[in-house]
């Protein structure tokens, strides 16, 4: 049984269902026969024919991708969505359709499919595509025609060689009403404007027939930007020419056959057709003497009707529109009219622009300085230097057991706060803090002990090297800030004790029930950088050489090019579902660390592989909510949708260093990537200088208190804002400053 691919083609505006139908919201995406909108109807009849591996693939607009992902999820079916930087006609739309297909498997059919089409009978479509997907697997592009129940001017026809399914003989333009009725005298079908063919197929008719389609395609799938299970397409698709699939390959092709189709069908083009489906009613009104009527009022409003016959009224919140249904088609030159009359009535109001980068940053940088740094340095850290493990969100402490890591993070978010400038008490935070770490946390050997009861007491005695990392990183952080070399002789010392444990393949083994693992070298390697860029012995760069080709032969995956999390004891991946865990958080984490060696060592290799593990972090991006989710599967898809703060904090560190290490058109979606994340921090944090940690899959947040340990990556994020920003324009990083 063949593979098939379901393609749904979300172009068009609707213009002669003005005023529902607008630009921004159009036809396809309202309900116009029924409770769901013409794409929900389209969706649910298409899914089902996802076989073999299939997926379902919709091609909007980018104007449409928040409703394309709101109307998705309300009927819980999920797609991969290409967006079109602008429309270029449907030749391009199922260019770049069949070439995704086509890159995953070329001889997969597409069905081509218009989102705006009313089916009542979804089987009987279905079985008319199972017949023609047949004669698509043998090289045919196929169409669906339609058997005309009426002379109509509305739709083009199609002229079949013989009955059942058949070559094609000619397309033909709308005709006027008496063309209309010779050619239902001649056996001629209305043309549906469904395909079914072979993406091969179809890339190579598009090649050879429309060849700069083709080539704008290629350019604009290879520069796609990822986002979650959106993939815009590159600048290059703004090249292609802008012709339809009829003009560009149908009337030149030897390979087009039509299926003459019997089901109930329509286009849903204009109001007449809308009331003729019998489902078109929407909203209170009140009809009195009056028959054969179409009213649809949005919410809120009443309409009442006297003493009309065949007559549409549609009510919108800033326009209303009474029209004779037998003259729908004339909507258009309304709407013509509109253009000079009375603009702002073409379109539904524009909502609030979203929040620049720029914009962002300076507040982020005031956020820190006025609220965050403040809070945590003083109802945050008791006067013996110990840090709060939590605080909750109306800042009382809490009691809990003590961290050595959020110790040592902490230490580390007002080192830095003090090397930014920040004018608050950040030298007492640190000394006091320090001390509390030595004599509380130390063990004998100058190791860090896991954890502390409340009152201070050990209450584990592990020296782990997750917590090990972020102690040498505190000591780089507090030596840099305050130029103190001792330091380093006691991050050695520690960093030595770690490397008398390395297996032959160069990697530590973690304690607890996940010995050989990824994210503890992550963190290891972030403190070896740190020494490295503070200027500290040459065993630092070897510590991240050694961290560094382990990742790129071990922890990274060579086909996807995502990093996992748990392996064997010889670095293979884990077996079961450890081995397929992929953190979309640890993606941009480790893609920001690989771009800061690759840009101290100028290695090319580094940074590709650091382009890879971004890209495979911007899949875990949910394009509904904007954030980033908290773990996938290998295989990309979703392990768990909820979605921490600290994956939003590196998926924007991720994205401005690679602004900084990119070419043009990549840099503007790093700039776009960042801007996007950061408006997902701030979903997080709240005015008191306190975050939420952890959102749930409808966007509400559990209610529980800030963890102090986000700390560590909402300063890692701010520094990496300004250090970005003084790259890129640094006449205006006087704004993110925290002095």
């Amino acid at each position: 049984m063949a593979t098939i691919y379901p393609v749904i083609m979300c172009g068009g505006s609707g213009t002669r269902l003005w005023p529902a139908s607008r630009p921004s919201l159009p036809k396809q995406f309202i309900p116009l026969a029924g409770n769901r909108s013409l794409f929900q109807e389209t969706v649910a009849r298409v899914a089902g024919l996802c076989q073999n591996g299939g997926e379902l693939v919709v091609v909007g607009g980018l104007s449409h991708k928040r409703a394309i992902l709101d109307q998705l999820e309300e009927i819980g079916i999920s797609a991969v969505i290409l967006l079109e930087p602008e429309g270029r006609d449907s030749s391009a739309a199922m260019a770049a359709a069949a070439e995704w297909t086509a890159q995953r498997a070329p001889e997969a059919i597409n069905l081509f499919v218009a989102s705006d089409h009313h089916i009542p009978n979804a089987e009987a479509f279905r079985q008319s595509v199972g017949k023609a997907a047949s004669a698509a697997a043998q090289g045919r592009i196929v169409t669906l025609g339609v058997v005309p129940t009426e002379p109509s001017s509305a739709y083009g026809y199609i002229a079949p060689s013989g009955p059942d399914l058949s070559a094609v003989s000619a397309f033909v333009e709308k005709p006027d009403q008496a063309t209309a009725r010779r050619y239902i005298a001649e056996g001629y079908l209305w043309n549906s404007g469904n395909f079914i063919v072979r993406a091969d197929v179809l890339c190579q008719e598009i090649a050879e027939r429309a060849p700069a389609v083709s080539e704008a395609v290629r350019s604009a799938l290879a520069g796609a930007e990822i986002d979650g299970s959106c993939l815009t397409l590159g600048a290059g698709f703004k090249a292609a020419p802008k012709i339809s699939v009829d003009y560009a390959v149908m009337e030149k092709t030897t390979r087009a056959s039509v299926l003459p189709v019997r089901f109930e069908w329509s286009d849903l083009g204009a109001w007449d057709s809308v009331h003729a489906s019998g489902e078109g009613d929407v909203g209170l009104h009140i009809l009195e003497d009056s028959e054969g009527c179409l009213v649809r009022a949005c919410d809120g409003v009443m309409v009442a009707a006297i003493g009309l016959r065949d007559v549409g009224i549609i009510v919108e919140r800033d326009a209303v529109l009474v029209t004779d249904l037998k003259k729908s088609q004339d909507v258009k030159k309304v709407v013509e009219r509109l253009r000079k009359l009375s603009p702002q009535h073409l379109d539904f109001p524009a909502p609030e622009p979203l929040e620049s980068l720029e914009a962002g940053a300076t507040r982020f940088a005031a956020w820190l300085r006025q609220s965050a740094l403040p809070i945590w340095s003083t109802l945050g850290q008791a006067e013996n230097g110990a840090f709060e493990e939590v605080l909750g969100l109306d800042g009382r402490h809490i009691s809990a057991s003590r961290r050595a890591r959020v110790q040592a993070r902490q230490l580390q978010v007002y080192a830095e706060a003090g090397r930014q400038g920040w004018r608050g008490p950040w030298k007492a935070v640190v000394e006091t803090g320090l001390d509390r770490l030595r004599t509380a946390y130390l063990r004998l050997d100058g190791q860090m002990r896991t954890l502390l009861a409340a009152d201070g007491s050990p209450l584990d005695e592990t020296a782990t090297i997750y917590d090990q990392a972020f102690l040498i990183f505190a000591l780089a952080s507090i030596s840099n800030a305050t130029a103190h070399p001792a330091l380093e002789v006691e991050a050695s010392a520690v960093r030595d004790l770690l490397l008398r444990q390395v297996d032959a393949h160069g990697g530590l083994q973690e304690s607890g029930s996940h010995p050989h693992q990824s994210n503890a070298h992550m963190h290891l390697l972030e403190a070896a950088l740190a020494w490295e860029e503070n200027g500290g012995g040459r065993e630092w760069s070897a510590l991240a050489d050694q961290i560094v080709h382990l990742a790129r032969t071990r922890f990274i995956d060579a086909d996807t090019g995502s990093l996992r999390e748990f392996f064997d004891a010889q670095w293979s991946p884990a077996a079961g579902e450890d081995g397929r865990l992929v953190e979309p958080g640890h993606q941009f984490e480790w893609a920001w660390l690989l771009a800061r060696y690759s840009r101290s060592r100028n290695d090319a290799g580094v940074l590709a592989d650091a382009w890879r593990l971004y890209e495979s972090g911007l899949k875990g991006v949910d394009a509904k909510r904007g954030v980033a989710m908290d773990a996938l599967n290998i295989d990309g898809s979703v392990r768990s949708p909820r979605s921490r703060l600290w994956p939003q904090t590196e998926w924007l560190k991720a994205s401005l260093i690679l602004e900084t290490l990119s070419d043009d058109v990549r840099r503007a979606q790093c700039l776009e990537q960042a801007a996007r994340a950061q408006r997902a921090v701030w979903r997080y944090l709240t005015p008191q200088g306190l975050w939420h940690d952890k959102m749930l899959e409808n966007g509400s947040f559990i209610d529980e208190p800030a963890p102090a340990s986000s700390f560590y990556h909402i300063m890692a994020a701010y520094t990496q804002v300004k250090e970005t920003f003084g790259t890129i324009a640094p006449q205006k990083t006087a704004s993110f400053n925290l002095f």
